[in-house]
Parts: structure tokens; sequence; C-alpha cells
């Protein structure tokens, strides 16, 4: 059997497979983070930790876990987990949605090294120009620094005590040659820091240690087991579905939201504002537009009116035009394709009329809009999407990926019950390292229904996305 543990924003999810990929067993911890400013995010790395106690205490409560061969890893992406030479850690985590450091990260995005070498622009989000921020405002930390991990390898070096980190996942960091597959000499020098600052890297699909005899112990675990490479929260998602040959897509709607293709080669065009990220596989690529709320948008919204996300899709019926309220979905900046962090979000057309359900359509509809831009972005790449698998929770909503399906003009496929997200996809990356296999191991899931693009809506989208637009360059207009 294999685990995968996925560490999200808002928890971390463990799932246990069997042999032939069938989940047996799953848990769950809610993490949150602490806003202590406008703009900041962060979360405290000792919580990971304890949720990871939780799951694996969970999971050992429903299953045998004796038979485990291999643990897979994923997380979100960007963090900054700053730790000294005891390994001790320095501060808060910063956050892959923290945009404190867009004045370093516009400096670092000047200098036209960056981009060649990393095929990306420098976002606010990304690892680098959040040392540079913590060496400007926070000297005193900067000095101590020993090690930067992203926050899965943060988990990991609990789990082997060793520090180590994955192509897909080190390629968001901005100090990265996302073609050649390494750490970019020049680019940490620009920064002030050099390789001891950084983990040894593996493949996604790689051994990286082992789990240390302590856990093995106290978790019910041979102590064989192997911890994979692992891969960023996106890339492991592309494993959990199958997306990992040239042509293949999936959209996410999660707490962000993301399109996602596979490449077989390395094609960047950074001025897009699309990722080009290595895959979780060897010698493969993807390229992904990114925005920062999807269900966070929707979560927002629903405090608003006092009630829950699902409360609110469970009300609406069958897919409408697009109506005159258009909500902005830049809650705290953007990434592709404004690569705007000071842009906020915001209402327009709102009237006497408007009501609840209103306001949920146009929160649909603001995302799905946004998600557009990020179609229309890969499409100046050269990328063409011809069908696409949905994930996360907010493919939930019969609704919101209808919507998708129609202002994307493209077929969106639903896999059979199950999660096939990141801690899934950790779980393949864990028995591909325990086993030797590799890409055949993430085959595209059973699929349960497809939802066609409503061609009678089909004009009717497109006017409302020139309306989003038109609203984009208003909203600009005022942040």
């Amino acid at each position: 059997m294999y685990i995968g543990l996925d560490l999200g924003t808002s928890g971390l999810k463990a799932i246990l497979i069997t042999e032939a990929q069938h989940v047996v067993a799953e848990a769950n911890v809610a993490l949150t983070n602490e806003r202590p400013q406008d703009g900041w995010s962060e979360q405290d790395p000792a919580t990971w930790l304890a949720a990871c106690d939780r799951v694996m205490a969970d999971l050992g409560t429903k299953a045998d876990l004796s038979a485990v061969k291999g643990i897979g890893l994923s997380g979100h992406m960007h963090g900054a987990t700053l730790l000294d030479g005891a390994d001790r850690v320095l501060r808060p985590c910063i956050l892959w949605n923290d945009t404190r450091s867009h004045v370093e990260a516009a400096e670092m995005d000047a200098d036209p090294r960056f981009r060649a070498v990393t095929g990306n622009i420098v976002f606010p989000g990304f690892t680098a120009p959040k040392l540079a921020w913590v060496k400007r405002h926070e000297p005193e930390i900067f000095a101590q620094l020993k090690k930067v991990l992203l926050p899965k390898d943060y988990l990991r070096l609990y789990l082997t005590g060793e520090h180590v980190g994955d192509m897909s996942d080190s390629a968001g960091t901005a100090w990265f040659d996302t073609g050649a597959r390494d750490w970019s000499d020049d680019l940490l020098a620009a920064t002030d820091m050099d390789r001891s600052f950084m983990p040894r890297l593996v493949e996604g699909s790689e051994v990286s240690g082992t789990l240390r005899a302590y856990l093995c112990a106290k978790w019910g675990v041979s102590p064989t087991c192997v911890i994979a490479g692992g891969g960023g929260d996106n890339a492991a998602s592309a494993i959990g579905v199958g997306v990992v040959k040239a042509g293949q897509a999936f959209v996410s709607l999660g707490t962000s939201g993301v399109l996602f293709a596979a490449n077989d080669g390395y094609q960047p065009d950074a001025a897009t504002a699309v990722h080009t990220f290595c895959h979780a596989l060897p010698n493969t690529w993807h390229q992904m537009g990114v925005i920062l709320a999807a269900t966070d948008a929707l979560n927002w919204y629903g405090r608003f009116v006092g009630q829950d996300a699902a409360t609110l899709t469970r009300a609406l019926g069958g897919l409408e035009a697009p109506g005159k309220t258009r909500f902005l979905p830049y809650l705290g900046g953007e990434r592709t394709p404004l690569n705007d962090s000071a842009i906020r979000g915001g209402f327009i057309g709102l009237e006497h009329a408007t009501d609840t359900h209103a306001g949920t359509r146009a929160v649909l509809e603001g995302v799905t809009f946004a998600i557009k831009d990020c179609a229309e972005a890969l499409a100046a790449t050269g990328t063409k999407i011809d069908r696409l698998l949905a994930v996360g929770g907010g493919s939930k909503s019969h609704y919101w990926v209808e919507a998708i399906a129609t202002a994307l003009n493209v077929a969106v496929d639903l896999p059979v019950a199950g999660d096939f997200g990141g801690a899934y996809g950790a779980a393949r990356l864990g028995q591909m390292a325990a086993t030797g296999g590799g890409a055949e191991l993430a085959a595209t899931p059973a699929i349960e229904t497809t939802i066609e693009p409503n061609q009678s809506l089909s004009a009717a989208f497109e006017d409302g996305f020139a309306r989003f637009k038109a609203a984009q360059v208003a909203i600009k207009g005022l942040t």
C-alpha cells in the first residue's frame, strides 16, 4: 500500500491506496493561515507537523499500515520556510498568496536573467522575492538563515531528516533553471545566496529518503518505507488525474484556480504570465494559468451573505446567461494574465434587483471568466486545449463546470466518485518511487460524466466575457 500526503493551504489530507490504486482510507486535518497585515499570508510550520501526526494516527485506526511501501508528498508551492543551522524555523512561513514582496519581485523581474533562465515572470508569490523582502525588512532573520525549504519539503524533513526538494515544486522559486532542471547558480548569486541554502533535488517519482525509524515505530509502518520526491500541488494533481502527456489538461477549482496543460518539451513564454514549470515526472514539463481566488472567492461571498458555498450553489438551477452583475475575483491580486499584486476585486452592475442568487452567479461567472483569461494566455504560447478534466471542490458544482465548458467551448470530464487530486497523485508518486514504476502508473481515471458546452448560451458567454474584460479595465483604474 501507499500513502499520499497533500499539504494544502486549508488542510493536510492523507490518502491510503492499494497496489491497484484503490483508495481504502483517508484522513483530513484543517489548517488556518494568518493575515497580520494587508497582502500578507502566513502559516506556522509546526502546525503542519502536528497535522501530519494526526492524519497518520487517523489512517492507522482505519487500516493496517505495516504494508505501506512508499509515501508521496504534495504541497502548496512557493512558500518560504526559513531554517537556521539547527533546522529551527526562524519565522512563520510566507505563503504562495502573500504579496508583500511585490517591490522585490518587480526588481528581480527587471533583471532579464530571471525570465530567461526560469521561463517565468518573477511573481510576488514566488519564493525568491520573499527572501529578498526578508533580507530588506528582517535582516536579523536573514542573518541566521541556513536553509530554505518549500512547505512539503519541510514536512519531508520531519519524515526523513533530509533536506530534499523536487523539480516541479522548485521550479516555482525563481531560482531554478527550468529547462536544465537544476538550481541556477547565477540567480542564487543575484539574491546573495548559493546552493548551500537549497535542498538537493530529485525527480518526483524518485526516492528522496526513508521514513525515520521512530516514526515507523510510532505509526506502525515498515522501516523500509521510502519517501518519494513528490511534487507541487498542481503537478501532483496532474499525476492524480493522469495529465502527463502533451494535449492533456485539467482545470482545478480549489482555493486558487488553475488551468494546467502537460508538455513533452520546455516551451516558455514568460510575457503571457503563464507559468512554465517542470512536471513531477522526468523529462516532462507543464504550463498553467493561475488565478489566486477560485473557491476562495465563493467562500468569501458565502461569509458575506451568511451562507456556505454548498448551500449557495445548490440553490442554482440550470445554467443561465451571464447577468448584469459582474464580479472581479481579485481579492488579493492576480497572476495570469495580469501579474498585478495591487489589483482588487469588486462587484459592478449592482441594482435593486440584485439578490443572493444573482450574486452567487456573478461570483461563479467571474471566476469562470478569469479561467478563460488563462485559456487565452495559454493559447498565446501555442498550447491548445481540446478537452479538460475538472478537479477540486468547485467541480462538485454542475453549474460552475457547465459555465466553464461553455466559456472555454471545450468538453469537461468529471472523474468517477473519488478524490484524484494532490493526495492521490502523491500516493501514485509514492508507488512509483517504491516500485520503480513510471508514467504508466498515472493513468487517466474512469470518467463518470462529461459536461458539454451549452451551445445555446455560447454567444451570451462571449458577451459576458467582453463585459468582464471591460470591468477589469475599470477596476485596474481604481487600484
